[in-house]
């Protein structure tokens, strides 16, 4: 059976909410039938210091996704050493999934920034990007009338993993910020203190 999946990549360090909200969302408003949670191996735009380790992500992703049926973790990128180019990706899932077609879900700050990815011009022809717009920080009307994209309104939550993570660090309470299971992970494995 053909497929359309959404491609939700990020360090999900920790995941939380946010993630989730997004993914529920693209389902709701596009043909996307399942949504692929996929954690990056190193990612090319970030420092690595102080991350949790690609298991514990991995398990972290797991865990916050258990209650959604049309939601999937995938391990494909730490299946290669080095950084992770969203376009090597796509193209390994291209060739191990042929009859599915794939969506890459970005947030709207993203936009301005895919100039900047490698080979994106490349990347723009085998996928289709889904952009989150989220209420406080909306889309130019030249953006929103780019036919590469598809637009899917977000609920506005000021979530972060660094802002889940520095309230760690300072001792802060992080419930209600992340699905239960995960931050019962991140206490018992004494994660970014």
């Amino acid at each position: 059976m053909r497929k359309k999946v959404g491609i939700l990549g990020g360090t999900f360090d920790p995941p939380h909410y946010g993630h989730l909200v997004l993914a529920e969302q693209v389902l709701d408003q596009t043909e996307v039938n399942e949504i692929w949670f996929m954690p990056t191996n190193v990612p090319p735009h970030k420092k690595n210091e102080g991350m949790a380790t690609k298991e514990q992500r991995l398990k972290m992703a797991e865990l916050a996704i258990k209650d959604q049926e049309r939601f999937f973790v995938s391990d494909v990128e730490f299946e290669r050493s080095g950084p992770s180019y969203t376009i090597n990706t796509i193209a390994k899932l291209q060739r191990a999934y042929p009859d599915d077609t794939f969506f890459f879900i970005i947030g709207g700050d993203m936009v301005n920034q895919l100039e900047d990815w490698y080979k994106i011009e490349q990347l723009k022809k085998l996928v289709t990007f889904i952009v989150a717009e989220r209420p406080n920080d909306p889309l130019s009307h030249e953006q929103k009338m780019n036919p590469a994209f598809i637009y899917v309104s977000i609920p506005q939550l000021d979530l972060s993993s660094s802002t889940i993570r520095e309230r760690v660090k300072l001792n802060q309470s992080i419930r209600y910020l992340l699905p239960e299971n995960v931050r019962v992970f991140v206490k018992e494995h004494g994660l970014y203190e």
